[in-house]
């Protein structure tokens, strides 16, 4: 979904505004849309930047950990889900500061671990950002969950995630700033959601 104008692509944000307007779309309609879309610019960038698992194995990974534990948990509790124009899959959830741990936190950090053991990961790092709520919650719980695999486990809470995420290779989030500005990246949440055989929703064709 692109729109126009004779000097080329408008901003997305603008555009977004543009048809929720148009179609009366709800906020999170339009959320949504915003979340799923991205330039022709951004679409050639990212691809050229994406990994397949088997360029990781045996390589160290650096994970956005909130970004994907809350699009795990998402999943697992079967809630709503995206599929965007760059291929990952993206949810609704706004951090904001604030997280909590919840039924499904547990088996999320066990799904992401056996998918990094069948990857055949050398090292995860997996950084938390420090000032929201439950970061040093949720650090214990992955250090205990990451007990059993074979991979090295390191777990970081820090103030400014995005900023050592945009100098790494190997990274998995589905943030888009950090997609455009990160050397290589694997769309590890999209291989998530193929090995539970879901589909997430498309609202850009």
């Amino acid at each position: 979904m692109f729109i126009y104008n004779e000097k080329g692509e408008y901003d997305l944000k603008q555009a977004t505004t543009f048809v929720g307007n148009h179609f009366l779309l709800s906020e999170r309609q339009r959320l949504a849309i915003m979340r799923s879309l991205a330039t022709g610019e951004q679409l050639a960038n990212r691809r050229r930047k994406e990994l397949k698992w088997t360029d990781v194995a045996g390589r160290d990974v650096f994970i956005d950990g909130f970004n994907t534990v809350i699009t795990l948990e998402v999943l697992l509790s079967g809630s709503i889900l995206f599929t965007c124009m760059d291929g990952t899959i993206r949810d609704l959830a706004a951090l904001r500061g604030t997280y909590r741990i919840i039924p499904e936190t547990k088996e999320a950090l066990k799904f992401l671990f056996d998918v990094l053991q069948d990857i055949q990961i050398q090292t995860a790092h997996i950084l938390l950002d420090e000032p929201v709520s439950n970061s040093g919650r949720l650090k214990t719980l992955l250090a205990d969950a990451g007990e059993e695999y074979s991979f090295t486990l390191d777990i970081k809470n820090l103030k400014d995630v995005d900023r050592v995420l945009y100098e790494q290779e190997n990274v998995i989030t589905t943030d888009s700033v950090i997609l455009d500005r990160c050397l290589a990246w694997l769309n590890l949440t999209q291989i998530c959601m193929k090995r539970l055989g879901s589909k997430g929703l498309c609202v850009w064709e």
